[in-house]
């Protein structure tokens, strides 16, 4: 999905099951997708098509305090490597990047990194990807495009010399979860599957209540589970 210097709270967040307490990233409340402003700005002739598409809005940052600029990666955002959000995690990666996990390069890119991307910098990764136009270039466990990257790196404050590590990928993704509405999910003031349509408003490899993927045929998106897998380990992963 753990302080980040006093930008984010620890707190308990009541769900319908029993209250869990977790750092959760406290920006998104009220929702971005609750106001119908999509994460993916989509044109009809993408330059450099990717499989996920999850492109942030641009525009004032969402966290106050702004976020100090960080010259390592410490716990940014994300919580226990156990339980419920790391679960979602997990599921959304199982969508999206396959057995290679955080290492994941997006099967179309023909010039792939000159190393496993865990162990680049963020810096390396934006040189590979300025100097491979042209090409798809989703990266990691929860398969990042450029501009997202990018946003969510500077909305972080994180040094671009600091290596592209799992924490540091589930630290980004965490920032996703919240613009989702994960923080309204837990309190109970947003349905378990308006919250997972808005899921996969950022992650085409899930789907939406049609059964598909959000993004469908463009740039040869498609969903990767179905929604009834979709939403039986949701219900799994928050009871009740």
């Amino acid at each position: 999905m753990r302080g980040m210097l006093g930008i984010l709270a620890v707190g308990a967040v009541a769900c319908a099951g029993p209250v869990w307490a977790e750092a959760l990233p406290m920006i998104g409340r009220g929702s971005l997708l609750t106001q119908a402003r999509p994460l993916v700005a989509i044109t009809p002739t993408p330059a450099r098509a990717s499989p996920s598409l999850f492109l942030g809005t641009e525009g004032k940052s969402l966290l106050s305090p702004p976020p100090q600029r960080l010259s390592a990666a410490p716990d940014i955002l994300s919580g226990p490597r156990r339980g419920p959000l790391a679960d979602l995690r997990s599921l959304i990666a199982k969508a999206e990047a396959g057995s290679k996990g955080y290492d994941a390069v997006q099967y179309g890119a023909t010039i792939k990194p000159g190393a496993p991307p865990t162990t680049m910098t963020v810096q390396e990764i934006y040189d590979w990807i300025d100097d491979t136009p042209g090409q798809p270039h989703a990266i990691g466990r929860y398969q990042f495009i450029p501009p997202t990257l990018r946003r969510l790196v500077k909305r972080l404050g994180v040094d671009p010399k600091v290596r592209f590590t799992p924490r540091l990928q589930d630290q980004l993704a965490d920032v996703l979860l919240a613009e989702a509405g994960l923080h309204d999910f837990l309190a109970g003031d947003m349905p378990r599957h308006s919250f997972m349509n808005n899921l996969a408003k950022i992650w085409a490899g899930l789907p939406n209540d049609t059964g598909k993927s959000h993004y469908h045929g463009y740039a040869g998106n498609k969903a990767t589970m179905t929604w009834v897998y979709f939403d039986t380990q949701m219900a799994r992963i928050f009871p009740g």
